[in-house]
């Protein structure tokens, strides 16, 4: 009986078919060694065999074995010096493609000990007659200078790139402008630079005419890359501005998004520097067109497009004045894309249109989508606020929707109305005994503590004010904190009109609140009131029922000087989050892995530094309800000032340090062993009025604390003290 020798394995048969005789099969092997390694196949062992197959006149076989060799490259650093003579050769070969291939591959291995290679073949491929290896030359300067930036310094080839500038082909052009703004944006993101490195990519107006004349004959990606150059140029005068717009402009017929967000850019940064009135207007009415084709692209390139108009506009509202209609909302759009469309429409809004968007918001409202259903309603509220001349025609339209009986739809439209009122009150108080009748219809919070604001703002003119108000205070436990905390403000402002008719009520919610509350926030504006009313009620008055400035729609979403910046940004992640890039990536070659790491860092040594702010606080005054400056110890330090001396023992240094084992111990012991307390028997005068305001309180107002109360004035019962005002 013969025993079968065991199987090898499938590598094994791949080694053998690379070192065949056969050229064929030494090429099929290749393939089936490369479809393993894309796969997610570990091949790595195979890294010589594959190498012996690199020294081919057949440019397929070529390719795949530089694929393989960029692949594994990192893994096989020793072996990928014996590629190195087959590359210096492979540059000078007849074919160009090979040679541009054999340059792109040396580039993109980032092994160390190939780098130093990698300098003479690149010069001369940056001197090639033929202009694709030199655009490919290009591009590897800039992988060279992520690399190892001083090797680039060294050998010139930043001097080369400038050189390279006024190529004759636009394309080598574009490709050393990509360069170039790549090495500029690492060099300038180091630590410790200055102005004159030469890593600095600096446009002088020779290089700018250079690059105006290559921008019209490159490909979309040659146009981006010298527009983004362009946006970079600060324009010596009105004369260059000007200039440069006139030259850019034809990049709004281009077919290609990006070129035309680009050269929206552009226009935008050195329209800055226009002073006629009649080419600004110009260049604006021209700039529509473009961003409205932009809008019949594919819904993810239609949501990058409206985010960055959104930008556009809060800059320019009259951009898209007349264009209201291209952004109506089709019923085939995803809701990103909707919900984005709603926004632009309401910046849009204005007297002329507002009849047409009321009627497209009135239809969006009975939409299925009830996400979309809601932004509708709050749309036609932000439209209330925004044109005074329509605010009316804007009411009647939420009445009709909240005579719909939808739940959801009558709640968006309560929330939407308490804006209304807040921006013209007084004015539709007809409509307040329509919102009272659907209160079974309200089941969310943010609905509920609307309505229930409505009512205590206008509690003198609903006669059932105290009823209404009752149904809440008799659920007030069970209800959302922010439901509490109108429910307890409403019925402060009944008191205060109707003084009469409201003694109960009001003593019952600021028992509930004060008693049986779990949030601290209700229980402290619970506290408040009472004593407020216990004081003085005019004071109450002056502070409940104060007048408060109408709202209204802020013109931009973002800071004056964050939007100039983000135009700058245009086209670019930063103007579709509408944040600086800082943010969310990280500079040159520290990646946003790092950045978060170092925020960390730096967030738990300000928590620490706060940790012990505190303990000093408590130790320089035990009782924290004191609000007295004046019994602060004389002559000891206070802050950081007192952080400082605290940090000299062992534990907070630990502490500090960030090398506590226990960093809870470290506090305790720090908390135990300083001297200096204020003895709690001390008693405070109060900021808010003295010994009256602390008497008035109510005998329990935290668990385990009495306040403290002047002996001039005997403690009442609670009960007594607020039927005694009454």
């Amino acid at each position: 009986m013969s025993i079968r020798a065991p199987r090898k394995g499938e590598n094994y048969e791949l080694s053998v078919d690379l070192n065949s005789e056969y050229r064929e099969k030494r090429k099929d092997a290749i393939k089936r060694t490369i479809a393993s390694m894309t796969v997610g196949k570990d091949v790595s062992g195979l890294f010589p065999d594959v190498l012996k197959n690199m020294q081919t006149d057949d440019l397929e076989q070529k390719k795949l074995v530089y694929l393989y060799l960029m692949n594994y490259a990192k893994t096989q650093p020793e072996l990928v010096i014996l590629a190195v003579n087959t590359f210096v050769k492979d540059t000078d070969d007849p074919n160009p493609l090979v040679r541009a291939l054999a340059i792109r591959t040396m580039g993109c291995l980032r092994a160390e000990k190939i780098i130093d290679y990698l300098c003479d073949p690149l010069q001369k491929c940056l001197r090639d007659e033929n202009p694709y290896v030199r655009k490919t030359a290009a591009l590897c300067v800039a992988k060279l200078y992520d690399l190892k930036p001083e090797l680039v310094i060294d050998n010139g080839f930043l001097e080369q790139l400038q050189d390279m500038i006024p190529d004759s082909n636009p394309m080598v052009v574009a490709n050393t402008v990509a360069a170039l703004t790549d090495i500029h944006i690492s060099a300038t993101s180091q630590p410790g630079t200055s102005s004159s490195d030469p890593g600095y990519f600096n446009i002088t107006t020779s290089i700018l005419n250079k690059l105006l004349i290559a921008l019209n004959e490159c490909s979309e990606w040659g146009r981006v890359a010298i527009l983004n150059a362009l946006a970079r140029y600060i324009a010596q005068d009105e004369k260059e501005s000007e200039h440069i717009c006139e030259r850019v402009v034809p990049q709004f017929q281009h077919v290609n998004g990006s070129v035309v967000l680009a050269a929206v850019k552009v226009i935008m940064i050195h329209m800055r520097g226009v002073r006629r009135e009649e080419l600004t207007k110009q260049l604006v009415r021209k700039m529509a067109p473009p961003l409205v084709t932009l809008l019949s692209s594919p819904p993810e390139v239609q949501w990058v497009a409206l985010r960055n108009i959104n930008l556009l506009l809060q800059k320019r509202p009259d951009i898209l004045s007349d264009e209201m209609r291209v952004f109506f909302c089709k019923y085939n759009d995803p809701l990103y894309v909707k919900v984005e469309k709603l926004d632009i429409m309401v910046r849009l809004a204005n007297e002329n249109n507002v009849d047409a968007l009321l009627s497209e918001l009135k239809e969006y409202s009975s939409e299925v989508d009830v996400d979309f259903v809601r932004k509708s309603i709050k749309a036609i509220g932000q439209t209330a606020v925004k044109i005074d001349a329509a605010a009316e025609r804007c009411v009647n339209v939420l009445l009709d929707l909240i005579a719909t009986r939808v739940s959801y739809v009558v709640q968006e439209a309560v929330v939407v109305m308490k804006d209304n009122f807040r921006k013209y009150p007084s004015t539709y108080e007809g409509v307040i005994p329509i919102l009272c009748s659907n209160l079974d219809e309200l089941d969310e919070p943010e609905a509920k503590a609307s309505l229930i604001w409505i009512i205590g703002e206008y509690a003198n003119t609903i006669d059932n004010a105290d009823e209404l108000l009752g149904i809440f205070v008799d659920s007030f436990t069970e209800e959302s904190y922010p439901v509490q905390l109108q429910t307890l403000t409403a019925v402060v402002k009944l008191f205060l009109k109707k003084p009469d008719s409201s003694q109960g009520i009001v003593q019952k919610v600021l028992n509930t609140a004060t008693k049986d509350c779990d949030s601290p926030d209700v229980r402290d504006r619970a506290y408040i009131y009472w004593r407020l009313l216990s004081m003085d009620p005019a004071a109450a008055k002056a502070v409940v029922l104060a007048h408060r400035p109408p709202i209204s729609i802020p013109r931009t979403t973002v800071a004056p000087a964050l939007l100039e910046e983000l135009l700058g940004e245009v086209g670019s992640l930063a103007s579709v989050y509408h944040k600086p890039s800082e943010t969310f990536i990280g500079k040159g070659r520290i990646g946003a892995d790092a950045v978060r790491k170092a925020g960390d860092m730096t967030e738990d040594q300000f928590s620490t530094q706060k940790a012990l702010q505190t303990v000093v606080a408590g130790q320089q005054a035990e009782n924290l309800l004191d609000f007295d400056d004046s019994t602060s110890l004389e002559g000891q330090p206070s802050g950081l000032a007192a952080t400082q001396v605290l940090s000299q023992t062992p534990a907070a240094a630990n502490l500090l340090a960030g090398t506590s084992s226990n960093p809870l111990d470290d506090l305790v012991s720090i908390f135990g062993g300083g001297g200096g307390s204020m003895p709690l028997s001390a008693t405070p005068m109060s900021a808010f009025g003295g010994g009256a305001f602390m008497a008035a309180a109510p005998p329990t107002p935290v668990p385990g604390y009495a306040p403290p109360k002047p002996n001039s004035q005997p403690q009442q019962p609670q009960q007594d003290d607020l039927l005694g005002l009454f």
